[in-house]
């Protein structure tokens, strides 16, 4: 065993060796050259072997490089590949303390793409936000929706009312201050609470101010699970309705009793879709759970007066007893009740309590942690609700089956995002949810779904995490192996390619990535991080509301 670790670190040694020119103040004429290695351009193209020369942030060669590095990389053995997107990330506050990144970029992450619940600003301030995160230095590109929930919460509130037509204008006026500040579009997460309220009629109006710009509307749709469907079919109509292109965001079958079933009604639903001219595409992390909060447990009528009031109904009695037997007769009122998605409490899983009274149930099935507590599970899974507030406790959903994982993951316009934020330099927890899918999705989709199951090849995930979301979100200077391009690059052997979070652990980093290099910087460099900054703000632009 030792001897291996020797041979792995003199390996990443060599991979990151400085060129002698360089340290003999010999103009080498790159910046950095990437020897040898397997190029996967990105495209789905089969591998060639090449050579990558970067100079001033660009690919400005790829082929037989006779040139020199400042940084020579021997990629023999390697691939080297485009950087990756993660198309559903959720680092936008993260970022205000640290733009590290580091578990980003350990998975070959070099651009990030944010926002289900929008920036943490309001519109007027996402330019002057952009500046921010660049003066202070990010690892990683990064870019963001703007949400119609932060319209509608700073018009109307949180409560389950209608927006007059004059509010409905001032929330129009919201967005498009938005669009011209550099968002990519809005964004929704109709399954929540407060974000539910938004009608399709109401989005379809705020698209329409998206539509002159070329941009999104990029959506948690309103159920995953039973009626999925229908919730496919709503966000398609506001696609087609407001003239925006569509996202949906980690597409998945929520629904044991569906399994089988409904993935290939909604794969045939956005197919008609793109069939007939609509823009319509997907991203998906690859995990048989969802993390998200304890609220969810709750039939969502208890919310239409706003959170807080939702929070004080939870702590009557006589409202437990009739929130616990509508939970038993299933889902009501526009609510997709998890147990019946998920089979039972047993397949709940507590994640973060956030609470020191119930720390010590953390990772446990709320079957158990009811049992240990002498509770029904519905009163212990409510009570660390409130013991949570006003932060929010967290649990896994395991609600998805592998079938359907692997069945979405083969569609050639799903793209991957993890649905989770970048990590904070020595931080061991903090008040979000924490899921596997936070540090390893990228990896896992290589180490698991190309290396060991071979559901995708490597070429085409690669594809799937490069050159589509790049297209997909107009990024036509990233995602490519190609000479002019901006030097987004990872290198890597997928044999070493490791995903080390679990739910029971997800606060491990992957592993196996030997360099990684966001505009032209290297960022990873064997299995240290540079420290470098080089990540820009990627600002959509929109000429027509300027």
């Amino acid at each position: 065993m030792g001897m291996r670790k020797s041979v792995a670190k003199l390996t990443t040694l060599l991979l990151l060796a400085a060129s002698p020119l360089a340290a003999q103040g010999v103009d080498p004429g790159y910046d950095i050259v990437i020897r040898n290695g397997r190029v996967l351009d990105g495209a789905g193209n089969p591998w060639i072997s090449a050579d990558v020369a970067i100079k001033d942030g660009r690919i400005v060669k790829v082929g037989t490089v006779a040139g020199k590095g400042a940084r020579e990389i021997d990629a023999r053995n390697r691939y080297v590949t485009p950087g990756f997107f993660d198309m559903m990330d959720s680092s936008g506050s993260v970022f205000l303390k640290s733009g590290a990144a580091e578990n980003k970029l350990r998975q070959g992450v070099t651009t990030l793409i944010s926002g289900e619940g929008g920036p943490p600003v309001p519109a007027d301030q996402i330019s002057a936000y952009f500046d921010r995160l660049e003066k202070q230095g990010i690892a990683v590109n990064f870019g963001t929706y703007y949400s119609g929930m932060q319209a509608r919460q700073k018009i109307v509130g949180d409560a389950d009312v209608r927006p007059t037509p004059e509010q409905m204008a001032l929330m129009v006026k919201e967005v498009e201050t938005a669009m011209r500040q550099g968002a990519l579009g809005i964004s929704s997460a109709l399954m929540y609470a407060g974000h539910s309220y938004q009608t399709a009629e109401d989005l379809i109006t705020l698209s329409k101010v998206v539509s002159k710009c070329g941009g999104f509307y990029a959506s948690h749709i309103r159920d995953e699970s039973e009626n999925l469907i229908p919730a496919i079919n709503e966000a398609i109509r506001i696609g087609e309705e407001g003239g925006v292109k569509v996202e949906i965001f980690h597409l998945k079958a929520a629904f044991r009793p569906g399994w089988g079933k409904l993935m290939p009604q909604a794969i045939a639903a956005i197919e008609a879709a793109r069939a007939r001219g609509v823009d319509i595409a997907a991203d998906m992390y690859p995990y048989p759970a969802a993390g998200t909060t304890l609220a969810v447990t709750v039939p969502k009528w208890i919310w239409a007066d706003g959170y807080d009031k939702g929070i004080e109904r939870l702590r009557d009695p006589a409202l437990r007893a009739r929130l616990k037997k509508e939970s038993a007769a299933g889902s009501v009122q526009d609510w997709a009740n998890p147990l019946v998605a998920t089979g039972g409490w047993q397949n709940v899983v507590l994640d973060y309590p956030n609470s020191a009274k119930y720390a010590r149930f953390a990772k446990m099935s709320m079957d158990k942690v009811a049992a240990e507590l002498k509770q029904d599970p519905a009163d212990a899974a409510w009570d660390i609700l409130l013991a949570a507030q006003p932060g929010r406790a967290s649990a896994f959903y395991f609600m998805m089956g592998e079938a359907d994982i692997e069945l979405a993951m083969r569609q050639p316009w799903v793209s991957i995002g993890s649905d989770g934020p970048s990590s904070l330099p020595g931080a061991v927890e903090n008040d979000a949810q924490r899921h596997p899918r936070d540090y390893a999705t990228m990896a896992r989709i290589i180490s698991e779904y190309v290396v060991k199951r071979k559901v995708l090849t490597l070429e085409e995930a690669v594809r799937k995490m490069t050159s589509w979301p790049a297209q997909r979100m107009g990024l036509s200077d990233r995602g490519l192996i190609r000479e002019g391009m901006r030097a987004d690059v990872a290198v890597f052997d997928p044999a070493n390619v490791k995903e080390k979070a679990t739910f029971d652990h997800p606060l491990q980093f992957a592993e196996g990535m030997d360099a990684v290099i966001v505009n032209g910087q290297i960022a990873l460099d064997g299995n240290r991080l540079t420290g470098s900054r080089s990540g820009i703000a990627l600002r959509h632009e929109c000429p027509a509301l300027k």
